[in-house]
This record gives C-alpha cells, sequence and structure tokens, in this order.
C-alpha cells in the first residue's frame, strides 16, 4: 500500500511538473460556485447529545445557509434533553426537522438513520420537494462550508462521495484522542486514496458522505429481495456506515474518496473531537473491530477482484493484530525479566540463533518504515509538533487496540448468542469557542 501511494505521488509530481512547463498562467479555483446544491437531505442520528446537538446544528446552520436543503435529526422519546435542544434549534430554523423514533433508545445508530429515511418519505409524499442526494453526519461533527458544492459536483458522476475526516487536537488529551489524528491521517491521506487507486469499494465513514437517492433506493430494494426490511441501513449492522459504500461497489455503482482545498484554501472535510478516555475509545473502537473485522466478515463474504479481497482482508486483520500485539508487549515484559536475571546473575538465557536475529532486524526495519509514515501524515495534516508526538502515541494506539479487541470479541460472542448490540454511547464534545 505504502509503494502505490508512493508511485502516485511520483506520478502526481511529474505531471504537476508537465504542467507548469507549459503553462503560462494559473490554473483557475476548482471550486464551482454556481454548482446546483439543492436537494440534500442531511441525516443526524442523535442519542443523548443534548450537550453537542445545540452548537451542531447552529454551525451547520451558517455553514450551509442555502434554503433548499432540509436537516433531519433523529432522536428518541426517552431523551427528553435531546428533544428539546432539537426543538429549540428547529424552532430558529424551518430547515431543520426532529424524527423521534417509536421505540425508546438507545436501538442502532442504522435504526435511527432508518426512521429519518421514513420521515423524509412521509415528507415527500406530503408534498415536500423530493430529495435527490443524503448526507450522513454526526451530532458533534464541525461541517466545512463548500462540502455541498463538493457533494453536488462529484455526485454528477458518483453515487457515494466521502471527504476526508480531520480530527480536532484535544490539547487535554494529547495521548489518546490525539491517536486518532495519528490514523485518520495516514488512513484518509494514504490509505482511501489507494483504495480508489486500485478500484476496490470505498468505506463510508459515517459522517462527511454523500449518496445519491437512487443508490439508496436501490439498497432499500436490495435488502427487501433479500428478505429484509426495505430501508436502506442495516439496523442488525454496528458498521451501517462502512457496509453501505462497500454494497454500492457490490451492486454496480461507483464512489470516490475527495480531497480537495475549499475556497478559502482550507481541506473540505468534517472535523470533530474523539473520545479523550482511553476506556472511551476502547469502547468506540470495539464497536468498528466488531463491525467490521468479525460481523463484516459474516456479513459481507469475500467478494470482488483481488483488490477487493486484499482491502477486505487489511480491514479485518484488526483483532488478530490484537493478539499479535498482546503477545508482543509479553515478549517485551519476559525479555525485561530475562534480562534483570541475566544481570543478577541467576538466570542465563538461550542466546538468539542467526535465523531470529535476522528477522528481528527486519522488524525493526520495518517498524522503522511505518514510524516515518506515521510521522510524515501527522505532519501534514497537523505541524510537526503532533508528528513528533505520533510516533510514541503508537503505544497508546496498539493498548487501546488490545482493549477494544477484548470487548469486540465479547461483543460478537453475546452476538452468536442472539444477544442483540446495541448502540454504544460514547461521550462527545463540541470545538470550545463555538457559540450557543
Amino acid at each position: 500500500m505504502d509503494l502505490i501511494w508512493l508511485g502516485r505521488k511520483a506520478k502526481g509530481f511529474w505531471h504537476w511538473l508537465s504542467r507548469r512547463a507549459r503553462e503560462t498562467k494559473p490554473v483557475p479555483d476548482h471550486i464551482d460556485t454556481h454548482i446546483d446544491t439543492g436537494g440534500f437531505a442531511i441525516f443526524i442520528p442523535a442519542w443523548q447529545e443534548a450537550d453537542v446537538i445545540g452548537h451542531m446544528l447552529h454551525h451547520c446552520r451558517k455553514a450551509w445557509p442555502h434554503d433548499d436543503i432540509r436537516i433531519y435529526v433523529g432522536c428518541y422519546p426517552n431523551d427528553g434533553d435531546t428533544i428539546d435542544t432539537v426543538c429549540y434549534a428547529a424552532f430558529q430554523d424551518p430547515r431543520i426537522r426532529l424524527v423521534i423514533n417509536d421505540r425508546n433508545g438507545p436501538t442502532s445508530k442504522a435504526d435511527c438513520l432508518n426512521a429519518i429515511w421514513q420521515q423524509m418519505c412521509m415528507d415527500e409524499a406530503g408534498g415536500d420537494a423530493s430529495v435527490r442526494a443524503i448526507i450522513l453526519q454526526d451530532a458533534e461533527d464541525v461541517v466545512h462550508k463548500d462540502a455541498l458544492r463538493v457533494f453536488a459536483r462529484y455526485l454528477q458522476n458518483h453515487d457515494f462521495v466521502q471527504l476526508p475526516v480531520v480530527p480536532f487536537v484535544n490539547p487535554h488529551s494529547r495521548w489518546v484522542s490525539g491517536h486518532y489524528c495519528d490514523e485518520f491521517a495516514e488512513a484518509h491521506g494514504k490509505s482511501m486514496v489507494v483504495r480508489a487507486a486500485v478500484s476496490a469499494g470505498l468505506p463510508a465513514a459515517g459522517v462527511g458522505c454523500a449518496f445519491s437517492r437512487d443508490a439508496i433506493v436501490a439498497v432499500a430494494q436490495q435488502n427487501w429481495r433479500s428478505g429484509r426490511a426495505a430501508q436502506p441501513f442495516d439496523a442488525d449492522s454496528l458498521t451501517e456506515d462502512y457496509e453501505l459504500g462497500l454494497r454500492i461497489k457490490d451492486m454496480g455503482g461507483s464512489g470516490v474518496f475527495v480531497r480537495e482545498r475549499g475556497s478559502e484554501g482550507t481541506l473540505v472535510a468534517t472535523s470533530e473531537f474523539f473520545p479523550s478516555d482511553i476506556g472511551e475509545a476502547a469502547r468506540q473502537k470495539s464497536r468498528w473491530m466488531a463491525g467490521i473485522a468479525l460481523l463484516g466478515w459474516e456479513r459481507m463474504g469475500w467478494r470482488g477482484n483481488w483488490a477487493e479481497k486484499w482491502m477486505r482482508l487489511r480491514d479485518r486483520r484488526a483483532v488478530l493484530a490484537a493478539l499479535v500485539l498482546c503477545a508482543a508487549y509479553l515478549a517485551m515484559l519476559f525479555l525485561a525479566v530475562t534480562t534483570i536475571g541475566k544481570w543478577a546473575g541467576i538466570y542465563d538465557p538461550v542466546p538468539i540463533g542467526a535465523p531470529l536475529s535476522l528477522i528481528l532486524l527486519c522488524n525493526a526495519g520495518l517498524l522503522l518504515w511505518r514510524l516515518c509514515f506515521r510521522f510524515g501524515f501527522t505532519t501534514a495534516q497537523y505541524g510537526w509538533r503532533e508528528g513528533l508526538l505520533s510516533v510514541p502515541r503508537v503505544g497508546v494506539a496498539n493498548i487501546i487496540s488490545i482493549m477494544a479487541a477484548r470487548r469486540a470479541l465479547a461483543g460478537y460472542i453475546r452476538d452468536l448468542k442472539g444477544i442483540r448490540l446495541r448502540w454504544e454511547k460514547t461521550q462527545h464534545i463540541i470545538k470550545p469557542g463555538m457559540p450557543e
């Protein structure tokens, strides 16, 4: 994957040099300010989000002042605080629609999205203008003002558009929350780019993504033909967003990952704070692991060409990687104990042979390679200080992965026993300084 990315960068640099040699005037701005951005419906599922949803909606209203969009917020009847906050926002802006699920929460995020979908369809049947595309966001997101233009332009030729996710740096949680910055900088700076380059399916991130109406309807129809409810989001899935992007590819649709600069020169992306507590981070990642690596294997199979199978293998290795990491850390601990024993003269360890020494040397070289890439992508996104921190933060990320793998395996076992998995709540915060 690294070599494919480096090859594309080298090719892009050569094209840039060639273009500079031919052109005598600058390339015009790629953001088309005249493109039609109407007909979008923004879906925001919310469970116990009273602390952040008001801020998010206020910013969303300012960033996207377009009259011809609708913002649907899905809530639960046993979450009165969130309902009150959304009602207040809807009173200020008629584009905001409150949707209350017919069941108490939490159910699953997909179930909440399906309730929003049904309400949108009823609104259309009641005479509202039809929706041409669906945008997914979360209650703590900070959206980019040029995102609608990017969505509208690329949805002309694609069924699904994914923007980068750029976590905010939390100064109060440089290690736990900060490791998300490192992982997303590399995942959305390299991995998604390579997936698109090899024509593999692009998983949706659940935020900062838009789907054409036709693609969503096609997924709902396929669910109905498979004996499930005629709804676009699978309520039994923990990672409905990830699966939705891959299913669109399986059905012959096309997705695109877009990294572009907006009218003010900033990356068009969705930003948010990620969990700052290690337990919260492990809980969130356990849902991703269970949904992608375990249930995703069972639900999505191994369809597609070699590139698709390769990427699904990469996605599903997380639990195995965590087990290997756990064994590695135990080995490091054992090495420390035996070294102390050797120094104390109470233990004489068996010398490491030449083959194992060569393997360890190769592994050390590969580790250095990985750390250099991690440093490079984090530095490119956040600056050299965060880039330097990204190197020791790899250890924090590994510990969180081990904790998440244990939770994911336990949850998967419960699912096998017929205990339905629920939407596990993680505490969200909004960007400091955003108005009420």
